[in-house]
């Protein structure tokens, strides 16, 4: 499935013990540098997403491409001698559920996208009009087209659906929200001009970041790719309100696209400086992260990060340029702008000798043309899957800045049971949880607070036991920490800030499917054979002032629907309006809807819990 997500997963640091490896110095195209990763002499063929994955586990069992690209190449469309929805209709012999999923996501949160046909959507960014708070938009990756019951020559839509660059957005303060897209000639909440089935030139899109400049231009960031060849790109689309309050996306900007198989970008994220007293008012950031191959042996070479600005609305930008060396193994960058118009770039990286990553700040104050060297906020380990969870996890940070200048930045990191960073490597679910930390500076990133924990009651707690006895699994697991992670920062006009963070707080029974005697195509809707029962995490999604914490989900996650426990997304969002009222959104499993079309299948009828985009607001 599509999602190209961002993350060539935390962003490979390759500190290889015994391996050769070449560092350029990459300011121009890179795709030219040879390079040799390790001593391995396998070649890779990095034409394809697969093959750029498999060279970035050889070189790091542990780190992989965003979470977004590397489902979209793990699963097929469909295998040989698929139906065609004309001539066979699926009846699913098993539709995964438990008793304990909701049916309907219920207030005070809200759905944020407005399909009807149980197409996910995940991996949620969302940005608040400094200008108007009830104007709030919402990125997604949407799989929408994987529903439309509609043909393009002899091919079903669906079949070519895959990942896209989905936004939804609301006029009253997130209370209500728009719009639905049904096929091609009505794309509706998708961003023109990336995928094909938009009026693009790329098979899939996503990996969605979301931002204001002063004037109320909303700006959409994200990722066009193909699956099985090398073209890929970082996109940018201008978004406009009407005085009637609808908003309409002008065509793409493509920075950096290449069709260079040993160039791959991802992870992008963007912001605007939305200062009106900045000398660099309404300039956009766009970072991102450049994954670089060999190009006679497709190892692994490097990840770094890169910067593009503009300060025409988008309509025009810099050249790429490097920033942060020698961190060059990095991934999920975040820019912030300051009330000054400095700028700050934060990102899990890591330097070539480095044991361990750290969360890593560079700042220019002269609107992107220079940067200054990286300074490290934090030492980190990397998460590793939650406990009885299957999807992909990261560090990666989130971060703000107040109008006093202060800067906070979040990350999650593997945390000793007892205080401290998780040492006992190779990392394992015992002793150590995965806990959403925070450190602040008041000094423009000179020096950074101890990290501490966001939610430090969760922190501290072990989780709730659900649903036992149940079926054939009668005993609860042992008792164990709540892991929190992929947290969001947003600060309001008058300074106050908010956190926010999924939390692993439930465990429950759940019933697996035989994957061996499933078509990979239609097993996460259809099972053929049931599986064993297992533990299952569930999550739910809290945001605080620092001072109050709140639960804003309303039930309970199973994260094993949709694409079978394996994907959710890579981050959630959270920002903040000059009411100074929050707006969370995050990724939810908890309404129930029907599918018909699917990967290029058509099913009877068939009711499925699905992956949407949720939000809450408050205060």
């Amino acid at each position: 499935m599509p999602m190209i997500e961002g993350r060539l997963r935390s962003r490979i640091r390759a500190a290889l013990t015994g391996a050769a490896i070449l560092l350029p110095v990459l300011v121009g195209s890179i795709a030219s540098s040879p390079a040799t990763v390790g001593a391995s002499s396998s070649t890779f063929d990095i034409n394809t997403l697969a093959g750029k994955q498999a060279a970035v586990s050889a070189a790091n069992p542990s780190r992989h491409i965003s979470a977004f690209v590397e489902d979209d190449w793990a699963t097929t469309d469909a295998a040989p001698g698929d139906p065609t929805p004309t001539s066979s209709v699926i009846t699913p012999t098993y539709v995964l559920s438990s008793p304990l999923d909701g049916t309907k996501i219920t207030a005070p949160a809200v759905t944020v996208n407005q399909d009807v046909h149980a197409a996910p959507q995940n991996e949620t960014a969302i940005a608040v009009d400094p200008n108007n708070p009830n104007r709030v938009v919402v990125g997604s990756n949407d799989y929408v087209t994987r529903t439309w019951s509609c043909f393009v020559g002899s091919t079903p839509c669906s079949k070519l659906g895959d990942g896209y660059s989905g936004t939804n957005y609301s006029i009253d303060g997130g209370a209500t929200w728009c719009c639905k897209s049904t096929d091609p000639a009505h794309i509706g909440s998708l961003i023109p001009g990336v995928e094909h089935l938009t009026g693009g030139p790329y098979d899939a899109g996503g990996d969605p970041a979301v931002t204001f400049d002063s004037r109320g231009n909303v700006y959409y960031a994200g990722l066009g790719f193909n699956r099985l060849s090398a073209p890929n790109t970082v996109t940018v689309s201008k978004g406009t309100f009407a005085g009637s309050g609808t908003l309409t996306w002008g065509a793409p900007s493509f920075i950096n696209p290449t069709t260079s198989p040993s160039t791959f970008n991802d992870k992008e994220w963007i912001a605007a400086d939305a200062n009106s007293g900045s000398a660099f008012r309404d300039r956009i950031y766009l970072t991102w992260t450049r994954f670089i191959f060999s190009a006679s042996t497709g190892a692994y070479v490097q990840s770094p990060i890169f910067e593009a600005h503009s300060s025409d609305q988008g309509a025009t930008w810099s050249d790429p340029q490097l920033i942060g060396a020698p961190v060059l193994y990095g991934q999920g960058s975040r820019p912030v702008v300051g009330p000054d118009g400095t700028v700050y770039v934060f990102w899990d990286g890591s330097t070539r000798s480095a044991s361990l990553d750290s969360i890593y700040m560079v700042k220019s104050t002269d609107g992107g043309v220079s940067w200054s060297s990286p300074t490290a906020i934090s030492q980190l380990v990397d998460i590793i899957p939650i406990k009885n969870a299957a999807f992909r996890v990261n560090s990666f940070p989130a971060a703000a800045a107040a109008p006093d200048g202060s800067l906070d930045v979040a990350w999650s990191s593997e945390m000793s049971d007892a205080g401290g960073l998780c040492r006992n490597l190779p990392l394992t679910n015992s002793g150590c949880h995965a806990a959403a930390m925070f450190s602040r500076s008041s000094d423009g990133g000179g020096t950074w607070s101890a990290p501490a924990p966001i939610f430090a009651a969760l922190d501290a707690s072990n989780r709730t036991p659900v649903g036992y006895p149940a079926g054939t699994l009668t005993t609860a697991p042992p008792a164990r920490r709540v892991d929190t992670f992929w947290p969001g920062v947003a600060v309001t006009p008058t300074g106050t800030v908010y956190m926010s963070a999924y939390a692993a707080d439930v465990v429950s029974p759940w019933q697996t499917c035989k994957t061996a005697a499933t078509p990979t195509a239609v097993g996460r809707i259809n099972c053929l054979v049931l599986g064993p029962w297992i533990n299952n995490a569930r999550l739910d999604y809290h945001v605080t002032d620092m001072s109050h914490p709140r639960m804003v989900s309303t039930h309970p996650i199973n994260t094993r629907s949709q694409f079978g426990g394996g994907f959710i997304g890579d981050y959630t969002g959270l920002a903040a309006g000059s009411d100074g009222k929050f707006h969370a959104v995050w990724t939810d499993t908890n309404n129930k809807q029907t599918v018909t079309w699917f990967y290029g299948y058509q099913f009877v009828p068939t009711l499925i819990n699905q992956e949407d985009a949720a939000t809450a607001s408050g205060s």
